[in-house]
C-alpha cells in the first residue's frame, strides 16, 4: 500500500525555499493519485491481493498548473478501463484559481500578451493568447447574459 505520511524533513532538505511549496503539493497530489488508483484496483502498487480487480499498466505524464507553479504528475494507466484523478478537471491543465487570475487581469484591461508574462511571473509555463481569449470570451458571454436579462419588479 502507498505511504500515507509525507516525509516533510526530506522534502525540505531536497528543495530550496522557492520550490518547497510546489514540491510539497506535487508529493501530496501524487500520493492522492496513488491512493485513488489503489482503491480502484483493489490493491496497492506491487501488492498481491485476492480482492484485486485491475492492474496498473504504466504511466502517462500530465502537467498541472497551480498557483505554486507547474506540477508534473504521473497518472497510472490501467489494464481494464481508465483512471483520471478526481481532483483534476478533464482537458484542463490549470486550476480554477489560476483561471480566475487570468480573467481578473482581462477585466482590468491587461492585454493577452501581457497575461502570458503575468502567468510566467507566477512560475508557470505560460499560456497562449488563444487560451486567454477563450477564457475572456466566457466572461463576455456571462456579462452579456447579465446585461440582457429581463428586469422585473421595482
Amino acid at each position: 500500500m502507498t505511504e500515507t505520511v509525507i516525509d516533510l524533513p526530506g522534502v525540505i532538505a531536497k528543495s530550496d525555499d522557492a520550490n518547497f511549496l510546489r514540491d510539497l503539493i506535487q508529493d501530496a497530489a501524487q500520493r492522492l493519485v496513488d491512493i485513488e488508483v489503489a482503491t480502484v484496483c483493489g490493491a496497492g502498487h506491487g501488492e498481491r491481493s485476492p480482492d484485486r480487480e485491475n492492474q496498473r499498466n504504466g504511466y502517462r505524464p500530465r502537467q498541472w498548473d497551480t498557483r505554486a507553479g507547474t506540477i508534473g504528475l504521473n497518472i497510472p494507466k490501467l489494464r481494464k478501463g481508465s483512471y483520471f484523478p478526481t481532483f483534476l478537471e478533464p482537458r484542463r491543465t490549470a486550476e480554477k484559481a489560476l483561471m480566475a487570475v487570468i480573467q481578473e487581469a482581462y477585466i482590468h484591461g491587461v492585454s493577452t500578451r501581457s497575461v502570458d508574462d503575468l502567468v510566467r511571473a507566477m512560475g508557470l509555463t505560460g499560456t497562449s493568447k488563444s487560451q486567454v481569449s477563450r477564457r475572456c470570451e466566457e466572461i463576455d458571454e456571462r456579462v452579456q447574459a447579465f446585461l440582457n436579462r429581463p428586469l422585473e419588479g421595482d
